[in-house]
């Protein structure tokens, strides 16, 4: 399968294991790696937002890119994540390749200054360290379409994950730059809009405790059945909703949350991330994932 096909269908952003020091523990990602690949996942990205990229420090962050392939083991691609200061991000970006990454996602950096211009000098100085094909993370819609096709004019630029929900602004960004691949960025809920509007696959967290829900609502969509694919995600709302506690910040919480009651300890989500649970959303996960595994 070729990293376009990849991009295309599910992009599952991986969880960074801790334990109960607070240190990182890559290999904990065995298991859900095993499972991502018997259900089809075919894109698996280090250091995304699920990831907590922006909790981890730099250090962490390259061990997470350096020994993650090697769990994949050619299973799958491998998206790494890259960003913060352009100078770190280089930094990232220069050993993706060597690490084994199939391509890098340069988030969009989050500065309360950046400017159009400035955010394509940061993506041209990143893209040219990682040599590799390269997919935006745009949240901002309000760039507008000059700026997202001058961004997938660069070098390099092959896909877009959009995480944005302005819909008119996507379908704007995609009229801009029809040359490339957009993604659903904001996971399964979002994923029908945008797919009727040109988009091809999504990104997801789900992936990390139930990929076979996540694979079947790819297989719906691209089957054209948006009826089959409503109600797959409509059986995935409570655990959306519980990751939208907190002004979003139980969303990796949620994740690593179920996957301690399903016996799989990945640890803590770290600081400002919501942890631990509150015992009511505790309580709904619980029963939440205790009707999956008995369905």
């Amino acid at each position: 399968m070729t990293l376009i096909e990849a991009l295309s269908g599910i992009s599952g952003i991986l969880v960074t294991p801790f334990d109960a020091h607070d240190q990182i523990l890559p290999a904990r990602l065995g298991p859900i790696i095993a499972r991502c690949v018997g259900a089809g996942v075919d894109a698996l990205t280090v250091n995304g937002n699920t990831s907590e990229f922006y909790g981890l420090t730099v250090t962490e962050a390259e061990r997470m890119q350096a020994e993650v392939p090697a769990l994949v083991a050619g299973r799958a691609r491998i998206i790494a994540g890259i960003g913060r200061s352009v100078t770190e991000a280089v930094r990232l970006a220069a050993r993706a390749k060597a690490d084994g990454a199939d391509a890098v996602m340069i988030h969009q950096p989050p500065d309360p200054f950046a400017s159009p211009r400035g955010v394509a000098d940061y993506v041209r100085r990143v893209a040219e360290a990682a040599a590799l094909p390269v997919v935006l993370y745009l949240r901002n819609a309000a760039i507008g379409p000059d700026a997202v096709a001058a961004l997938c004019g660069l070098p390099g630029v092959v896909a877009v994950k959009w995480a944005n929900p302005d819909l008119m602004a996507l379908a704007r960004a995609i009229r801009a730059a029809p040359h490339i691949r957009f993604v659903c960025g904001l996971a399964e809920p979002w994923a029908p809009p945008m797919t009727a509007l040109g988009a091809q696959g999504f990104t997801s967290g789900l992936i990390n405790l139930a990929p076979e829900r996540s694979v079947a609502i790819l297989t719906a969509l691209r089957a054209g059945d948006m009826p089959r694919a409503n109600a797959l995600i409509a059986e995935i709302g409570a655990f959306e909703a519980l990751r939208a506690e907190e002004q979003n910040g139980a969303n990796v919480s949620v994740v690593k949350a179920a996957l301690a009651l399903i016996g799989e300890d990945v640890g803590h989500a770290r600081p400002p991330a919501s942890w631990p649970l509150a015992p009511d959303s505790l309580a709904r996960l619980r029963e939440l994932v205790a009707g999956w595994r008995a369905g």
